[in-house]
């Protein structure tokens, strides 16, 4: 059974989210390892999203979101009423329901941004490398890549959104007269300053340097063309605009750093924070954060966003569809094996008696294979139309009470959801909101 234990910027503090999203990721493998109940997990976690998709055996929720809460609250440095009283726990529909709007942008601080669902990619593949995926949160994130990749090519939505990079921009142009003139610093040299860079480009700038805490400045700059900071106290002196995406657990830039009275736009894209909030109380400093920026996400084209909303719902309703027809597979399998067994034993039995001639003994088994085959097509038929109708336990219960055949638990486990590989690794490094490393 799935669950998901969600927290974003819509119930949940940034400070509560900030800690989370360095905490929970390293919590995910002992979630299912140290625990009784959990047979899965995949933890996703940016600034502004936390989420815990589960994967438990049994009826009890309970311990569940319980060993998770407890899990990522102390891996978190948290109280776990804290992480309790800002999460929310979907059941059922709701947890396909919310994924595949997560991974199409949907629930996003900027409605429609695409870079969340190579977040929701990454943290199925981490997922994988510490063995905590399961058939059914495979076939979940499957789908859910699947959906956000259709949202993607069939509607504007992309159009409608845009990153919180660019919304950065947009807000720091008011105090920008001239980006061609002004001097900017970027700290950070990921992917997603990668990204900052075209976006700074696409608005004329060209006087920029990199400083990177890791000393990749030099690497970066010459592949960007750009100059490269050795000294960062000295690079934000010399910069108009100064703008930071690293993955630094610490602040980078401090109070200290900046100048007093010299009128400077500090952009912080970091998470965690790379500017230390008291910053902005230095004077002429302007500082916008991740927190300021949401505030001023902009209205999503409304036309777009219902045409999102209507694929994903299209989506749930098809994943709805197939898991309760496959609801019915192990119980089919185990009817199968059931009859072939009989069959078998009775081609045994009439090749030892000499029934047949060793001449006629291929043509009579192939006609009697063709003969089972056909009269288990509608009972296989059937069992998928039981399914998709939610009544998959009738199909069951007949079986047993007809021939007393029961589904057996490891035959489950021989119809997994194939692991197909997810598209390629084109988006930046970020989700909806996450940072960079440096």
């Amino acid at each position: 059974m799935l669950i998901c234990l969600t927290a974003s910027h819509r119930n949940a503090s940034f400070d509560l989210l900030e800690r989370l999203s360095i905490g929970a990721p390293a919590a995910a493998s002992r979630l299912v390892t140290d625990s009784d109940v959990l047979d899965g997990a995949v933890v996703l976690a940016t600034c502004n999203r936390f989420e815990a998709y589960l994967d438990f055996a049994g009826d009890d929720r309970d311990s569940a979101v319980s060993a998770t809460v407890d899990a990522v609250a102390q891996a978190s440095g948290l109280v776990g009423t804290e992480v309790l009283e800002s999460v929310s726990v979907l059941g059922g529909k709701d947890v396909v329901q919310h994924l595949f709007a997560v991974s199409s942008g949907l629930e996003s601080v900027v409605i429609g941004e695409t870079e969340i669902s190579g977040q929701v990619r990454r943290s199925l593949e981490d997922a994988r490398a510490n063995g905590t995926t399961t058939s059914d949160l495979e076939r979940l994130f499957q789908e859910a890549a699947h959906t956000s990749r259709g949202v993607k090519t069939r509607t504007r939505i992309g159009a409608a959104g845009r990153s919180l990079v660019r919304l950065g921009l947009e807000l720091a142009s008011s105090r920008v007269t001239d980006w061609a003139r002004a001097n900017v610093l970027l700290v950070g040299t990921g992917s997603y300053a990668a990204t900052t860079i075209a976006a700074l480009r696409d608005r004329g700038a060209e006087r920029i340097q990199v400083y990177s805490p890791s000393g990749r400045a030099p690497w970066f700059a010459a592949k960007h063309d750009l100059v490269a900071a050795h000294d960062l106290h000295q690079a934000i002196t010399s910069s108009d605009v100064v703008i930071t995406c690293t993955s630094s657990e610490v602040p980078v830039i401090s109070a200290a750093d900046l100048d007093d009275g010299v009128r400077r736009i500090v952009i912080d894209l970091g998470l965690p924070r790379n500017v230390d909030p008291a910053a902005a109380q230095v004077q002429g400093t302007e500082l916008l954060d991740l927190e300021t920026i949401s505030i001023h996400a902009p209205v999503s084209e409304l036309n777009a966003e219902s045409e999102a909303r209507a694929m994903v719902e299209d989506a749930v309703s098809r994943f709805r569809a197939q898991s309760m027809e496959q609801s019915t597979t192990p119980a089919l399998v185990a009817f199968r094996k059931h009859v072939f067994d009989i069959l078998d034993a009775e081609i045994e039995r009439s090749t030892r008696r000499g029934d047949v001639t060793p001449e006629s003994a291929e043509q009579t088994e192939r006609a009697l294979r063709h003969l089972v085959g056909v009269l288990l097509h509608r009972p296989s038929v059937r069992a998928r139309e039981l399914g998709r109708a939610g009544r998959g336990d009738e199909f069951v219960q007949a079986l047993d009470a007809l021939y007393g055949v029961r589904p057996e638990p490891e035959a489950e486990l021989d119809v997994p959801t194939p692991v197909v590989p997810l598209a390629d690794r084109t988006a930046p490094a970020h989700g909806d909101d996450a940072a960079d490393a440096s």
